[in-house]
Parts: structure tokens; sequence; C-alpha cells
């Protein structure tokens, strides 16, 4: 092992608990070992999940949240600790984890209160007395969303949260001493408390300008941080003393106004939610109080890129943060927000923080711990921030969350590993036929695809038209803050050389029957940029890669017809730049797509705003000039001009399949359908499992 990670293998204390390593795998929605939003239980995907993470190395455990009351609970069950058999299948695992040397914390809840995502039906609910009412026997959405106080939701601005009351607080505290009762009695080593972050629900209650109660939860500093005080207080007494308790917590809350957060390098705002000043009188506060550990980071739901950092976000954008707060702290202090290794290797060793909180890693490449103590780093597959498979919750002007609710209930998986939290559906099972399989197209789904087939046991061969492997993903990763993606196509690379895959470049194939002596063949040739030749001048546009890749020369004010995703992406790589972008969308917002996590689209939408980027919505393109546009608003009809040095074409883009709609060949990616990467490595899979 390189000497650089030596500090991430040294032993640590939470009180009297021993963890053998640094590493810590961070709380993510969907690994729960008692169910996400379904009625409780003993979750076997998620215990399988966890019981490997822990034997590939990692030192501390968090399961994902669980709530102390079900928020779907059954009628006669909607407390936790009511389910003695979940408990006892708890104790039976709990045998066989700790045979890994690995130390296990259970993640408690008190809810989400105006966080909660709420999605359409819930909206309905929560919006009418008597509906929820009728529903509340199977779920209570007043109830989920309920907080310190009527606040507006975060994903339904005009549902509007009901203050919880004394009696559902002191139900609540009770809960947590018999829940963390239970679990001590089960074997587990610790629980945390979530959390007084990230805007959940007892942040709700900490935060001044959130919290406008006038009873013993609100107004003073000591009544707003009450109710986490007495849940630690609560554990400790039903408990032990000696049982550890952890706080997950956010330093600041980065947060501008309901839905506004603040840009990593934005200074000059004033703070709504939790400054440093009360932060470090409320962090000693809180270890005075009883807690054992804080693990943290910063930011709110309203702003979201801090606790969950997309490719956008600075490496270990809360480090700062963080080492500054352990300094009025005697307790253990832990970091996680997009950290790499290596420097949180240097701080520990400085004792400026004293573990490494890592989430997304763990669903991207199971054994990466290994392979650093191993040495072999450079076959660590990276995570790319991308949020297409692990928390896609999306959100748009005018609606709530738009997750599909499949994908509520099954969170934490990943788009670049679809065995994560699926290994009886996604596994790879050798073949007892080999055979040879052609592969139009080097791309992401066409070398995901050569990867799985050999690892079953066939031959594939690739065949790319151009002179290098990465298809259209080598102008998607090539924008400044694209590192992780630039990696992951070189991982690509080396794995199918290493792999020794045969690969035929600057080979393009335009008709399936030249292929001679193959037994199947996948069709993975993407997609290309749509064109609207009947806009005047269209011709004139550039397209993605001519600009990104090729780097054609631009004027300073480079216009985009259309802000999607890689609109928004190219359009901040030129705002760092220095150069002046204009955006023009045909939707009410940017970005006003179901897949793309809300973590993402509100930092781009905040960065346009904070750069003051002019953004015509509701509008399209009706003619392009030089040095000019028409744009037209498409609800008033108004037309006006547009000046601008250059313009490019960002309306999307369609398949491009080799072989007609009968041809026998499997097709992958995008030349199916337009997706992400989540689709196209899953259909990868999913064909590459038939053949």
């Amino acid at each position: 092992m390189d000497q650089k990670y030596n500090a991430l293998f040294t032993p640590w204390k939470i009180g009297n608990v021993e963890i053998k390593n640094r590493l810590v795998q961070c709380s993510m929605g969907g690994t729960s070992l008692f169910g996400w939003m379904e009625p409780n239980h003993f979750d076997k995907e998620a215990a399988y999940f966890l019981l490997n993470r822990a034997q590939d190395g990692v030192g501390l455990i968090l399961p994902g949240m669980q709530c102390v009351r079900d928020p779907l609970g059954i009628p006669g069950r909607k407390w936790l600790y009511q389910n003695d058999q979940m408990f006892k299948e708890l104790k039976e695992y709990m045998v066989e984890f700790h045979k890994t040397g690995a130390k296990l914390f259970i993640q408690l809840a008190a809810g989400m209160g105006r966080s909660m995502a709420i999605n359409g039906w819930m909206t309905t609910l929560a919006k009418s007395d008597l509906l929820n009412k009728i529903a509340s026997p199977i779920v209570d959405v007043q109830y989920i969303c309920a907080s310190a106080s009527e606040t507006p939701n975060r994903w339904a601005e005009d549902v509007t949260s009901r203050p919880l009351t004394v009696s559902e607080i002191r139900e609540m505290v009770e809960a947590f001493g018999k829940t963390a009762k239970k679990l001590r009695e089960a074997g587990v080593d610790g629980v945390e408390i979530h959390a007084v972050h990230e805007g959940y629900l007892l942040d709700q209650f900490t935060m001044k300008n959130w919290n406008h109660r006038t009873d013993m939860y609100g107004g003073s500093f000591e009544n707003r941080f009450r109710f986490p005080v007495e849940i630690v207080q609560e554990i400790k007494r039903q408990a032990g003393k000696d049982f550890p308790v952890s706080l997950r917590y956010s330093v600041v809350s980065k947060t501008k106004a309901w839905g506004k957060g603040a840009m990593p390098y934005e200074t000059d705002f004033e703070e709504f939610g939790r400054d440093m000043e009360e932060s470090e009188r409320a962090i000693k506060y809180l270890s005075d109080m009883g807690y054992d550990m804080f693990n943290c980071d910063n930011g709110t739901y309203d702003a979201w890129y801090w606790a969950h950092p997309p490719q956008y976000m600075p490496d270990n954008c809360n480090l700062e943060y963080v080492e500054h707060i352990k300094n009025f702290t005697d307790k253990p202090v832990v970091c996680a927000g997009r950290m790499d290794p290596v420097k949180a290797a240097e701080e520990i060793a400085a004792g400026k923080i004293d573990a490494v909180a890592i989430a997304r890693q763990n669903l991207v490449d199971h054994e990466w711990v290994h392979k650093i103590m191993e040495g072999r780093q450079d076959e660590i597959k990276p995570c790319i921030r991308c949020h297409n498979g692990c928390f896609n919750f999306a959100k748009y002007k005018g609606t709530s969350n738009l997750q599909r609710l499949d994908d509520s209930l099954h969170l934490a998986r990943c788009a670049l590993n679809p065995t994560t939290m699926q290994h009886n559906r996604y596994k790879i099972v050798p073949t007892k036929k080999p055979k040879k399989v052609a592969i139009i197209g080097g791309g992401i789904g066409g070398m995901e695809c050569a990867l799985v087939l050999t690892q079953r046991g066939h031959k594939p061969v690739i065949f790319e038209k151009a002179g290098e492997l990465g298809g259209l993903f080598i102008t998607a990763s090539a924008m400044s803050f694209k590192e992780n993606d630039r990696e992951l196509i070189q991982w690509y690379r080396r794995e199918i050389a290493k792999q020794g895959i045969e690969v035929h470049l600057n080979t393009e194939v335009n008709d399936l029957g030249t292929l001679r002596g193959f037994d199947e063949v996948i069709v993975a040739t993407g997609s290309v940029p749509r064109t609207m030749p009947t806009i005047p001048g269209f011709d004139k546009c550039l397209n993605f890669t001519e600009l990104l890749v090729d780097k054609v020369e631009t004027g300073d004010k480079v216009l985009f017809i259309g802000g999607g995703q890689s609109s928004c992406e190219a359009a901040y790589d030129l705002i760092l730049q220095g150069k002046h972008p204009i955006i023009v969308e045909y939707a009410c917002d940017l970005i006003a797509a179901q897949a793309t996590c809300l973590a993402n689209t509100s930092f781009l939408r905040d960065a346009m705003e904070y750069h003051k980027v002019p953004v015509y919505l509701e509008s399209t393109v009706t003619e392009i000039r030089d040095g000019s546009v028409t744009v037209k608003n498409v609800k008033t009809g108004e037309t006006f001009d547009v000046e601008c040095d250059n313009v490019v074409n960002g309306i999307g883009f369609v398949p491009t399949p080799v072989g007609g709609k009968n041809s026998k060949a499997y097709r992958v990616g995008d030349c199916v359908a337009i997706g992400n990467l989540r689709t196209v490595i899953w259909r990868a899979w999913d064909v590459c499992m038939k053949i």
C-alpha cells in the first residue's frame, strides 16, 4: 500500500467503541436495514450490501436513515421498536457482521418535515384534511411533513408543513430511547441521530429563521436545540450512558432563502440557516449534552449540492468548515462530501479531522478499499457524482418530486454498477455456450457490454468508427469540472486492454450484413445532435463536440438553444472561462427533466442566477444571423432580437441505430432511446445477461 494512505488505516474510538480504521460508510437513503419507506422489516438486500462493505474493509458502517416512526407503517405497528421479529433477525445478523471486524451504527431519524420529497398524490393528501384523515391509517402525509413551524415544503412550495405538537415530540423522543435499547440488545455498536443536518426535521427546529414556536421548543438557543438534546439524553437513559451516539451535523447551512443555496465561492450573503458563529456554540453544547461523535458536512435541501455534491462542486468542499468546527468540541469529528482519500489521510494524520465519511464510492466499486490496501488504486472505478442511480429525486418549477414511485422505494442503486443493491437481479453467470459477439460502437455502452460478456466467458469484438474509445461521452466529459468523467473513460480503456478484448478503431460498420463469423451482434452506436433546419440560419450553430472537444473559437457571448443539462453544464464551463453565455429554453424552467437529481439541477440553476446569465424561458429561437438571433416567447407571442457572437445547438439528441427495426441485432444505449449513463449501462447488462 502507498504510504500516503497510511493514516486511513489506523484505529480510533467513539466513546468506548474502537473502530479499526478511519473509513466510514456514510448513510445513504435506500440502504436502510429496516426498509426505507415501506413498513418496517429486516431488509435482506440492504443487509447483504452492508455486510459486503464491511467485508471489503470499511471500518464503520452507517445504514440508511431509519425513522423511529414508520412513515408508511401498517396499522398497529407504526413505531420501529414494535417489530420484535425484526430485532431478532438483526441480532442473528450482527453475529456474522462482527466477524468482519467492522462496527455498525444504526442511523435513527425523527423525520423529514418540510424536506419530505412529496409527489403528486402526496401533495393532494397534504392539502386536504379530509383526504389525509381517510388515508392516515396507511399514510399520514401531514404528519410526515410536520415541522417545527408552518414552513413551505421544499418540493411543493404550495404545501405548508404543520407544526408538531408537544405531545408528538415527546412520544418521538421516547421512541428514540426504546429503539436504541433494542438495538443495543441486538448487538448494534451505536446509533447516529439524523439529524441536525441538511435541513431535516431536527435541523428545522434548531434554526431561528425556520422555527417560530413560542413554546419550550422555540425561541431561545436552548429551546431550539431542546429536541435533539432530549433525544440523546433519552437514549443514554434507556440504552446506557456508555452506548455511543453520533450526530449527523451540518456545520453551516449555505442557504440564502427558501429554495436558494450559495455557490462554493460565494461569501457575501446572509445565512438563512445556521451560520458559523452559532455552529461553534451549537457543537460545544451538543457535545456537553451527550453526543459522542459528529458526522459533518454542510447544506440543506435548499442548498442540496453541499450535502450531495455533484461534479460541479470542488473536491473536499466541506473540509475547511469541518476542520474549523473540530476546534469547538472534544469529541471525534468526521468529514463527508466529495472527499479525496489522499487529502483525507493527510488531514487525519495532522489531527484536523478524525475520520472520513465516503458514501457513493461504495456503490460504484465494492472493492475500492481493498484496491487501495493492495496498491491497485488505478483499478478503482470512479464515482462521477451523477446521482442517476443513487438519489435521482428531480424537480423543476411548478412540480413536486418527479421521481417514479418504484425509484423512490429503491434508492442507493448505482448508474455505473447495476449489481449494487440488486445482487440477485444483476450478477455474472458464466455461460455454458461461449459466443463470438460483434459490438458496433465503442462508447460507454459498447465497452460495458464487452466487459460483461468477457466476464461471462464470451468473446466480444468492438468496432469503433473513431480513433479512440469513449464515444459521445468524450464530449460529455470535456468540461473543466468533469475530471471524474474523464477518469471513467480511462478506467474503461484500461479494463478493455487488461482483458485483452479485441478492438478495431477507425472502423465504421453501416451494414450488419458485412459482419461475418459472429454468433451475435450488439449495436451501441449512440446518438447524434437533433437539428432544426426549419430555423433560418440553423447551419450556423456549433454542436457540443465542436464547442467542447474541438475547441472552436468563440466570442464572449455564446447563446444556447435549449436549457437542458448539457447546455447548462457547457454554459457553466464558459462562465468559469470568463465568458457570458445566454440560454433560450422552451420549457418553464432550466433542466425541466424527470431523471436529473435536484442536487445537480439546483446548482446549475443557482449558478445561472448568481452569474446573471440571461435566461429566456418559455421561448424559442426563430432565426439565426451573424451577430444575433430572433427569440419568440411562446406564451405571449412577443419577438425580440438578442445579440450574440455564437450559437450552440442544445436542443437534444436522436438515436442512430445501425440496422432496421427488423434486425436480429441487440441494441443498447442511446441508439435505443435517449437516456443517461444509468440507462446505458443497465441496458448493457440486460442484453448481455441474455446472450
